[in-house]
């Protein structure tokens, strides 16, 4: 379906050469801002949890279309994520680098818990290690400004 493709790969992002992930994550930022910005964090996470319910659902389709079990080229995942951990950033330069490069270390890394989530069936488990990511960073970004760090 190719509305399921469109959306699993980012409207082809997901197709870019070298680090597909990391580009899908850079393009998520802008938006990211622009929706903390007029609605609020909380609309961001919202906006994060409804792309993770469509991405799993586009995934899902996706992957069973070129029998891939996750096929690399599925970003929706790192929209979402990203767009989660940035729920948990203060609206301001500095904390969405943070964000990003928080995001970014737990998701390609992927430490437990994180690696647990992987094993999930379908979309939710190309969709769940990015959640998992994302809460994982917007935890410690929760601490770094309580800590008056950022």
């Amino acid at each position: 379906m190719k509305t399921a493709r469109a959306i699993a790969t980012v409207f082809g992002l997901g197709f870019v050469r070298y680090a597909p992930g990391t580009a899908a994550s850079i393009v998520a930022l802008p938006i990211a801002w622009l929706i903390a910005f007029a609605g609020g964090r909380f609309l961001l996470l919202l906006a994060g949890l409804f792309v993770f319910a469509v991405g799993a659902w586009a995934s899902e389709v996706y992957a069973t279309e070129t029998k891939k079990l996750d096929p690399s080229e599925c970003v929706i995942d790192e929209v979402a994520g990203q767009w989660i951990t940035c729920a948990f950033a203060l609206v301001s330069l500095p904390s969405y680098a943070l964000a990003f490069l928080l995001f970014r270390a737990f998701d390609i890394f992927k430490p437990w818990p994180i690696s647990t989530t992987e094993r999930l069936p379908g979309g939710i488990g190309i969709m769940a290690d990015d959640l998992a990511a994302a809460i994982i960073a917007g935890a410690i970004l929760v601490a770094v400004t309580r800590l008056g760090l950022l």
